[in-house]
C-alpha cells in the first residue's frame, strides 16, 4: 500500500524538491499528509457494518453487508454461548454480551475491543437506551438488571430482581422502550418489571405480578405499544400495553396448548425474532410443531401454520412480505419462508447443519444464516430465495447488523 502511495506521491516530491536527506522539519509535512492519506483509505459508512458472533472462539466478526466481506476478527470476548448485540446510536460501536457475564465494547471503525468488563456472573442479553447513553443488562446469577454507561462502562444502576421473602430471581426479556425506559421479566418469580431511567440516579420500577408461571423470553412490538411474555409453565402468553399501564397484564392464548399435548422441547424459542407483519403477530408455538398467527388488533388467532420441526426464531422481512423460520434439532437443518399475503409455507430450504440465527439486510434483499455445524454464513436472495455466496465463520451463533441501533427492542 505504502508503495503505491510513494508512487503516485512521486510528482509532488519532485515538484518541490523534497529529499530524505533535508531536516526532519521540512519532512514533518509530508508526513503528515501519508498519514492522511491512509486514514482516509480506511474509512467506511458505520451504517453498513455488522457483527458475526463466534461461539466457540469467543470472537466477533467484524464484516461489511454490502460487500459481503469480513473485516476484521476481535478475540478474547469470553463465553459467547448465548451473545446478543445491540449497537450505539452512531452506529460505530457494538456492545456484546457474554454469558460469562461479559459486557464487551467493540469499535467497528478502528477494528478493536474498547473496552470489557465482566459485570456479572450469568448474563442472557442486554439494550440500549432511547437515547443512547445507557447499556441494561439482565442477569441470571445475581438475578437482577445492570445499568452501565454506554460512553465509559461505568456502573449507573443496579436493580436486584427481588420477590417472596428477598430471593432473586433471573430476569429474561429485557428490552428498551419509549420514554427512556427498560421492560423485563422475572423468570422464577412471574412478574413484569417497567423500568424507568430519564433520572438515572431516581429509578422509577413499575411491578406487574402473577404474569404467569415462568415467563421465559419476551419481545416489544416494533412501535413500543406492547410487551409480551411467553409462558413455559403454562399455556398462553402475558401482554402488557405501555401506553395504558394502568390497565395491568392481559392473558392472551389461555387455552391454546394443553400440557398433555405439549413436546419435548429442545430449545427454548427466541420471543425477540417474533415476527410483526402486516396485521399479524407470528408466533413460534412452544412444544409444538407450529407457527401461530394472531390478530394485532385483538390477540386471537387467526391461524395455526404446520411446520417440520419446533420453531425457535420467526423473522419479519423488513417489508412484512416474508416471515423467516428456523428449528430447534433435530430438524435444526431446514428453513421455512412463509408467505405473508397467503398465510402459507412458500419455500423450504436446506442450507446445512445447525441453522442458528439469521439477519436480513437493512432493506430486506438479502438475508444471512449463521450454520454452526458447516462453520459458514450462508446469503440469501430474499426474492429469488436462491445462494448468493458463503462466508466461512467458526461455529457462528448469531448475526446482527448496525441497522438495529434505529429500531427499538434490537
Amino acid at each position: 500500500m505504502f508503495t503505491t502511495i510513494a508512487r503516485r506521491l512521486s510528482p509532488f516530491f519532485v515538484k518541490h524538491q523534497l529529499n530524505f536527506k533535508r531536516p526532519i522539519k521540512t519532512l514533518l509535512p509530508v508526513l503528515g499528509f501519508l498519514l492522511s492519506f491512509n486514514v482516509l483509505a480506511e474509512l467506511r459508512g458505520t451504517g453498513d457494518l455488522g457483527i458475526v458472533i463466534e461461539r466457540e472462539a469467543g470472537a466477533a466478526l467484524i464484516i461489511n453487508t454490502s460487500q459481503r466481506t469480513q473485516l476484521a476478527k476481535i478475540t478474547n470476548l469470553g463465553d459467547l454461548s448465548h451473545a446478543s448485540v445491540v449497537f450505539s446510536r452512531d452506529q460505530r460501536y457494538a456492545f456484546i454480551f457474554g454469558r460469562d457475564g461479559g459486557l464487551s465494547k467493540i469499535d467497528l471503525l478502528q477494528d478493536k475491543l474498547d473496552k470489557r468488563i465482566i459485570q456479572a456472573g450469568n448474563s442472557i442479553g442486554g439494550a440500549i437506551s432511547q437515547d443512547g447513553k445507557l447499556i441494561a443488562v439482565s442477569n441470571y446469577t445475581p438475578g437482577g438488571v445492570k445499568v452501565f454507561s454506554s460512553d465509559t462502562l461505568e456502573l449507573v444502576a443496579d436493580i436486584p430482581a427481588t420477590y417472596a421473602d428477598g430471593k432473586l430471581s433471573k430476569v429474561v426479556g429485557l428490552v428498551d422502550a419509549p420514554g427512556q425506559r427498560f421492560v423485563f421479566s422475572l423468570f422464577d418469580a412471574g412478574e413484569i418489571w417497567t423500568l424507568d431511567l430519564k433520572n438515572p440516579q431516581n429509578p422509577l420500577i413499575e411491578k406487574f405480578k402473577n404474569i404467569g408461571k415462568l415467563p421465559y423470553d419476551a419481545l416489544i412490538t416494533p412501535d413500543g405499544h406492547y410487551y409480551i411474555a411467553g409462558l413455559f409453565g403454562e399455556s398462553g402468553l402475558a401482554l402488557l400495553d405501555l401506553w395504558n399501564t394502568q390497565l395491568g397484564i392481559k392473558r392472551i392464548l389461555p387455552d391454546y396448548v394443553k400440557s398433555e399435548e405439549k413436546l419435548p422441547v429442545y430449545k427454548m424459542p427466541h420471543l425477540e425474532g417474533w415476527a410483526v407483519a402486516d396485521d399479524y403477530v407470528f408466533v413460534p408455538a412452544i412444544g409444538k410443531h407450529e407457527v401461530l398467527v394472531l390478530n394485532k388488533q385483538n390477540w386471537t388467532l387467526v391461524k395455526a401454520i404446520p411446520v417440520p420441526g419446533q420453531p425457535v426464531f420467526v423473522m419479519a422481512r423488513p417489508d412484512g412480505r416474508q416471515v423467516w423460520v428456523n428449528f430447534a434439532m433435530p430438524d435444526n437443518h431446514q428453513l421455512q419462508v412463509i408467505d405473508v399475503k397467503d398465510l402459507s409455507l412458500s419455500k423450504n430450504l436446506s442450507p446445512g447443519k445447525a441453522v442458528l440465527h439469521m439477519e436480513f439486510t437493512p432493506r430486506g434483499e438479502q438475508v444471512w444464516v449463521a450454520i454452526r455445524d458447516d462453520n459458514q454464513v450462508v446469503i440469501y436472495d430474499t426474492e429469488t430465495l436462491q445462494e448468493i455466496t458463503r462466508l466461512p465463520a467458526e461455529k457462528p451463533n448469531g448475526i446482527f447488523f448496525s441497522a438495529r441501533a434505529n429500531k427499538i427492542g434490537l
